[in-house]
C-alpha cells in the first residue's frame, strides 16, 4: 500500500465495509468480501478473519491462504500469534513471523510462503472475539497507517459479527462458567489494611453500537461538547477534594487535569472522525492505539501515566454516548469493594468514602497516582490480580488482606467469622497502641530507645501525633518527584519541606535527597540514549544521579535551607558508595548556604549531614568517613538484597534470604563497632526494624534508634519495655561468635523464654 494518512486509507476502506454491511447478503458471504476488500485495499496478498468459537479461534474467511482451511483451522487462545493476539489483546507487527516464539506452523492453510505478519484483535466489551490477520510473501514490518487501518476494519467487523450472532454472546462475556465456590487470588499490597464488602464493578463498559458516521462534522461537535464537560467535571472534582490543600494527591489531580486538557488527544480523536468514524468509535480506535503504547512500555511510572489517559478515555466515552453510569453515579448500597482493571484518581475520589471499604486491581502499581489518593483516604488496595473479573461476580463477598495482598471471594461462613474475629482483634490492637502513644520506649533495665517513623507525604504528617513517635527518621523527597508531570519547582519543594517541619514541631526530620533513577524513572528527566539497564536497583540512581544532575541537586539543598530557616537541618544522602561521593553532595549544600548568606537570608540554626548504608562497599569506608558524619542510617530493604545479591520483589527469592542470617547480624554489628568511637548516631530505617523478632536482634546489637512505618511504632514501643537491653547484647554477642543452625528459631525460643511477645 502507498503510505497515505491513517484518515484517508481508513475511510476508503470503511466505504466499501458500509456498502458491504448494508448489503442482503448472509454472515459468512460478508465476511468473504470483506477480506477482498481489505486486501485490495491493503494490496496484502494475505487478509484472514478468525472468530472465537466455542472457546476456539476458528478461521472464517480468507483471501490467500487455502479455501480449504476455513472452518477447519482451530486454534486455543494463546496458541500461535493469532491466538497470544486474542489472549494479550495486542497487535503484532512482525517482518518475519516464524521467528516470534509464539509462531505456530499449520499446513493445511498454505501459509508457509509468507513471511511477513500483522494482526489485531477484534475486540467486543474489553474482550477478544476475534482477530483479523494479513500476510505477504516479502519480509516486512507494515506502515503505522496500515496497521491503524487494520484497528478500525476490526471495529466494523466487531459491529458486523455481533448482529449477525457469529459468536455466542455468553461465551464473550465470560459469563458462562464462572466459579461460585471460594477462591483466593494473591496480589501485591499497594495499600496496607483489611476490609469486606460486597463486589461492585467500577465501570459498566459502554457498547458502540455504530461505528460509521453519517455526518462526519456532528460527529465532530459531538466529541467538543463531551471535552467540554468532561473537563468541567473534573475542575469541580479537583475543587472538592476532602482531604485538604497541599497534599501530594492535589498535585496528582493536576497532572491529571494535564491529560483531560491534551490537545494532542483531542486531534487523534478528530483524525479518527475524518476517517468515518461516529464520535464512540473514534475515542475507542483512540484508545485501542494507547492499550498497545501501554504494553511497549517498559517504565512502569509512564505506563502508570498512560492509565490516567486511559481513565479519561472512558470517561469521556461515557460522556459523549449519554451512558454515564459508573458505580460511583449509582450510589453504593452498602459496604463495598471496588473491582477494576485499573483505576484514575479522579474517579475514586467519586466514591462515597463511608461505603467504600477497599480497592481490587487487575493492573495497579506502587507508583500509580490512584494509590497516592487511595492511601490519603485510609483506602487498602491490591492490584496485580490477573484475570480478576473472570472469576467473580458483582455481589461477591470479597474479603480483602491488604496486609498480605490476599483477597478471599466468596467466603464460606467459617472464613467470613474468622475475619471478623481479626477484624476485631486488630481494632482492639489499635485502640491498644493508639493509648501508647504518650508512653515513653523504655527497656526494662531503664535504657530509652528512640522510635521514629518513615514518611514521604504530607498526609503522612498526623501519625506523628497518633502514633507518639520521636521524630521522622527518614523522609522521602522524591514522592513529590515522582508524582509530578514536570520537575518540581523550588517554591514547591520549599513549601512541602516546610510544611513537614511545621507539622513535626520540634521533633527531627531527616531528609533524604531525591532517590530516583533506576526503576523510579522520571518521564521529563532525559536518559542517555540505549541506558537500558539490566539490573535498575544497582545502577544510575540515587546520589549518582543528583551528582551528575547537579542543577537538581542544588535546586533541592537550596529548598532545604530555605526550608528550615532558623532550625536545625537534618539531611541525609542516599546510596553513597565512596567518601568522595558525600563530600560532594555536602559540597553542593555547603555552596547554596554561602549563596543564601550573601543575599542576607535567615539560615538554618544548625545542619546535620547523615549517609545511608546501602551499599555493601562504605562499610569499608567508615573509619574514614565516621568522622565527617552527624549520623549514619542503615537502609535495610537494599542492603539486604545487595548482601545477598537477589532482588527481594521476585517472588523465588522473596523468603529465601533471611534477615536474621548471621550475614546481615555480623555485617551490621561491624557497622556499630566502627562507628562507636566517633559518637555517630546510628539508625536503621528499613523494613526490619518494624518487625518485633528483627527489632530484637537489632537492639541486640546495639542499635537503639529505629524509623520504621507508622503501624509498627505501637508494637516496637511494647517490644521494647520487654526486653532487657543488656542481657539480649551478651546473648547476641555469644551468637554472633558462634552462630546457631537456625538464628530465627534461636531467638524466637529466647525471647519466650524471657517473656517477650514476637508475634
Amino acid at each position: 500500500m502507498v503510505p497515505q494518512s491513517a484518515a484517508v486509507a481508513a475511510r476508503a476502506i470503511l466505504t466499501s465495509l458500509h456498502e458491504i454491511m448494508a448489503s442482503r447478503s448472509g454472515a459468512q458471504a460478508k465476511l468473504n468480501h470483506v477480506v477482498e476488500v481489505i486486501g485490495e485495499k491493503l494490496d496484502s496478498e494475505v487478509c484472514s478473519i478468525y472468530l472465537l468459537r466455542e472457546g476456539m479461534l476458528e478461521l472464517f474467511a480468507t483471501r490467500g491462504l487455502n479455501q480449504s482451511a476455513v472452518h477447519v483451522t482451530r486454534m486455543a487462545v494463546g496458541e500461535g500469534l493469532v491466538g497470544t493476539i486474542a489472549m494479550n489483546i495486542e497487535t503484532l507487527n512482525l517482518a518475519e513471523a516464524a521467528a516470534h516464539p509464539d509462531f505456530a506452523f499449520r499446513p493445511e492453510t498454505g501459509e508457509e510462503r509468507f513471511h511477513s505478519f500483522a494482526g489485531v484483535p477484534i475486540v467486543r466489551r474489553q474482550r477478544a472475539v476475534g482477530v483479523v490477520a494479513v500476510q505477504h510473501v516479502e519480509p516486512r514490518r507494515y506502515e503505522e497507517v496500515e496497521i491503524e487501518a487494520l484497528q478500525t476494519v476490526a471495529m466494523v467487523l466487531s459491529e458486523l459479527i455481533a448482529n449477525a450472532g457469529l459468536i455466542d454472546e455468553d461465551d464473550q462475556l465470560g459469563q458462562g462458567n464462572l466459579p461460585t465456590g471460594p477462591e483466593r487470588l494473591q496480589g501485591m499490597a499497594l495499600v496496607k489494611g483489611i476490609a469486606t464488602g460486597i463486589a461492585v464493578f467500577h465501570q459498566p463498559r459502554v457498547t458502540i453500537e455504530h461505528i460509521v458516521a453519517d455526518d462526519t462534522e456532528a460527529e465532530r461537535q459531538r466529541v467538543y461538547l463531551a471535552f467540554d464537560k468532561m473537563r468541567e467535571q473534573i475542575d469541580r472534582m479537583a475543587s472538592q477534594a476532602e482531604f485538604g490543600a497541599g497534599g501530594e494527591h492535589e498535585e496528582v489531580l493536576q497532572t491529571y487535569k494535564m491529560f483531560a486538557y491534551d490537545e494532542g488527544w483531542g486531534r487523534r480523536i478528530n483524525e479518527a472522525i475524518d476517517s468515518g468514524l461516529t464520535a464512540e468509535a473514534a475515542i475507542e480506535r483512540v484508545q485501542q492505539r494507547t492499550r498497545m503504547r501501554m504494553r511497549q512500555i517498559d517504565d512502569p511510572l509512564l505506563a502508570d501515566r498512560m492509565h490516567d489517559l486511559e481513565d479519561l478515555s472512558n470517561r469521556l466515552l461515557r460522556t459523549v454516548s449519554g451512558q454515564l453510569g459508573t458505580a460511583a453515579s449509582l450510589g453504593l448500597k452498602g459496604d463495598a469493594i471496588l473491582v477494576a482493571r485499573n483505576l484514575g484518581p479522579a474517579e475514586l475520589l467519586e466514591y462515597d468514602r463511608r461505603r467504600l471499604k477497599g480497592v481490587i486491581l487487575e493492573e495497579g502499581s506502587l507508583t500509580a497516582h490512584v494509590v497516592i489518593v487511595a492511601r490519603a483516604m485510609g483506602i487498602p488496595v491490591i492490584g496485580r490480580l490477573r484475570g480478576l473479573r473472570g472469576k467473580l461476580r458483582e455481589g461477591d463477598q470479597l474479603l480483602v488482606d491488604g496486609d498480605r495482598g490476599v483477597v478471599d471471594m466468596r467466603p464460606t461462613p467459617s472464613m467470613l467469622e474468622a475475619f471478623e474475629t481479626r477484624f476485631a482483634k486488630n481494632r482492639e490492637r489499635q485502640a491498644h497502641y493508639a493509648a501508647m502513644r504518650a508512653v515513653e520506649p523504655v527497656s526494662r533495665d531503664g535504657q530509652r530507645v528512640t522510635v521514629m517513623i518513615n514518611a514521604g507525604l504530607r498526609d503522612d504528617m498526623p501519625m506523628l501525633n497518633l502514633t507518639g513517635a520521636d521524630g521522622i527518621g527518614l523522609f522521602r523527597t522524591e514522592f513529590q518527584f515522582l508524582v509530578s508531570a514536570t520537575l518540581p519547582a523550588r517554591e514547591r519543594q520549599t513549601r512541602l519541606y516546610r510544611d513537614v517541619l511545621d507539622a513535626a514541631g520540634d521533633r527531627p526530620v531527616v531528609f533524604r535527597t531525591v532517590d530516583i533513577g533506576g526503576d523510579k524513572v522520571l518521564p521529563y528527566l532525559r536518559h542517555d540514549e540505549g541506558a537500558l539497564e539490566e539490573n535498575p536497583a544497582m545502577g544510575w540512581r540515587a546520589l549518582r544521579v543528583a551528582l551528575e544532575r547537579d542543577g537538581l541537586l542544588k535546586v533541592q539543598a537550596r529548598a532545604l535551607l530555605e526550608a528550615a530557616a532558623g532550625r536545625t537541618l537534618n539531611v541525609m544522602f542516599p546510596m553513597v558508595t565512596e567518601p568522595w561521593e558525600f563530600d560532594a553532595a555536602k559540597a553542593v549544600f555547603e555552596s547554596q548556604l554561602a549563596f543564601l548568606k550573601r543575599r542576607k537570608k535567615v539560615l538554618p540554626e544548625a545542619i546535620r549531614y547523615g549517609a545511608m548504608v546501602e551499599v555493601p562497599a562504605i562499610a569499608e569506608w567508615l573509619d574514614v568517613l565516621a568522622p565527617r558524619l552527624s549520623f549514619l542510617s542503615i537502609g535495610t530493604n537494599d542492603l539486604t538484597q545487595f548482601l545477598f545479591a537477589a532482588d527481594r520483589a521476585h517472588p523465588k527469592l522473596a523468603e529465601r534470604y533471611d534477615w536474621l542470617s548471621p550475614a546481615i547480624l555480623r555485617f551490621l554489628s561491624r557497622v556499630v563497632t566502627t562507628v562507636a568511637p566517633h559518637g555517630t548516631d546510628i539508625t536503621v530505617c528499613g523494613e526490619m526494624g518494624g518487625r518485633r523478632l528483627e527489632a530484637l536482634a537489632l537492639l541486640g546489637l546495639g542499635i537503639t534508634r529505629l524509623s520504621i512505618t507508622p503501624a509498627a511504632v505501637g508494637p516496637i514501643k511494647e517490644l521494647v519495655s520487654q526486653v532487657d537491653l543488656g542481657q539480649i547484647r551478651q546473648s547476641m554477642a555469644g551468637w554472633l561468635k558462634t552462630p546457631p543452625e537456625n538464628m530465627r528459631a534461636t531467638l524466637t525460643a529466647w525471647a519466650a523464654d524471657h517473656a517477650i511477645d514476637c508475634d
